[in-house]
């Protein structure tokens, strides 16, 4: 069956993203004498929310909401600039438009940095709603977002998630919607399926095809 309802995640699934969200968080752990571990383990800062995971990497929890600052100086700069959409992915949102979809975008990102970013690639015609995290916090994780989102759009019934993290898996299935996880970004293929992903694409041609089963 169709899905015409479409979620898409935004950074490693819409964009690369990776760079500029690094350095960030690199900056910010620098700022209360962290050590900053290697590029490598630094990819986990991309998608999931920050103060979760600026924690893990040993910042007090008092201090998350000042580290959280300091990131976005950064970010909202520079950091935003050092990124840019995965090959294929305009023409894989203009076929799903044109194949009668309905798109949206459910981050953990701040909404308004996203909206930025999408803006800023000519990828936000094709969205019906972008919905991300609030800059109070108040809503930040994926299962979050996609209840702000669903509560905007009574029309959302057969509806996908697409993300690159079990997190993505994790937040679609609190709310009954399945995910299609890619491989292009900055999680792991297992963890998508242990955590419950309906399959996992290689490239936006194989996910295309994956969205009209």
């Amino acid at each position: 069956m169709t899905k015409k309802a479409i979620l898409f995640d935004l950074d490693g699934t819409l964009t690369d993203s990776g760079e500029g969200i690094m350095n960030s968080a690199a900056l910010a752990l620098e700022h209360f004498g962290l050590p900053v571990p290697d590029r490598e383990t630094m990819r986990v800062f991309v998608g999931p929310p920050l103060r979760d995971t600026f924690m893990k990497f040993g910042m007090r929890e008092e201090d998350t909401a000042e580290g959280i600052e300091v990131f976005r100086s950064y970010y909202t700069t520079k950091g935003i600039h050092e990124n840019f959409p995965y090959p294929g992915i305009a023409e894989l949102l203009r076929r799903l438009k044109d194949a009668g979809h309905r798109l949206y975008v459910a981050t953990s990102k701040p909404e308004v940095m996203a909206i930025r970013v999408l803006d800023n690639f000519g990828l936000s015609q094709y969205f019906d709603l972008i919905c991300g995290a609030a800059l109070d916090e108040s809503r930040g994780n994926k299962s979050e977002v996609i209840a702000y989102l669903l509560g905007q759009c009574a029309d959302v019934s057969e509806a996908v998630m697409v993300g690159d993290t079990a997190f993505d898996v994790i937040g679609a299935k609190t709310h009954g919607i399945e995910t299609i996880g890619v491989s292009w970004g900055y999680g792991n293929r297992c963890d998508m399926k242990n955590a419950g992903a309906a399959a996992i694409a290689d490239t936006p041609e194989e996910l295309f095809d994956l969205l009209q089963e």
